[in-house]
């Protein structure tokens, strides 16, 4: 086994690896074709943005997952199609999402990504996995700061009731 050999390349992926990694693959490829939809939808030029930079993460999410599984011998999971270029005025007012819509489930999608690349990390026994869902967690972490800032400047920040006055102790 590479644990002995000291490189981890060549130690073999254990079976959670595995469904980690081709789970998270799937979600990718998921939220790539969703995040292709939602920039259809979108009229706000920085979130337009915000959406092309989690795209061109995603693809790098998917180049990389797929080669491990590709070079560790199991079948990737199905790639949904490209979606189409839209113009916004072409999609009906009562269809489109809207921007603060957008935004939120931009900001909840961002956080179960963390989650999962936190599952993924904790789970590994080789550090070159690790390390690489280290580096995508890092990733998400600061794409969810910049939409957490962009829904404050846009005022689309929907906050939850604030505890504002703490009771007296006694």
């Amino acid at each position: 086994m590479g644990i002995m050999r000291g490189n981890p390349k060549k130690d073999p992926l254990h079976y959670g690896e595995v469904f980690s990694i081709w789970s998270f693959l799937l979600a990718a490829k998921g939220n790539y074709v969703t995040y292709q939809t939602l920039s259809n939808h979108t009229g706000d030029q920085d979130l337009y943005k915000l959406l092309d930079d989690l795209i061109r993460g995603l693809q790098q999410e998917i180049e990389s997952t797929e080669e491990i599984l590709k070079i560790n011998g199991v079948s990737l999971p199905p790639t949904p199609p490209e979606r189409a270029y839209a113009d916004l005025e072409d999609i009906p007012s009562g269809a489109r999402f809207n921007d603060p819509e957008i935004s939120a489930a931009i900001s909840a999608n961002i956080a179960q990504g963390l989650i999962s690349c936190s599952t993924i990390m904790g789970q590994c026994l080789r550090e070159d996995i690790a390390t690489l869902f280290g580096q995508f967690h890092m990733n998400k972490a600061q794409m969810g700061a910049k939409v957490l800032r962009l829904n404050k400047e846009k005022g689309w920040i929907v906050l939850p009731p604030l505890h504002i006055k703490a009771p007296a102790l006694d």
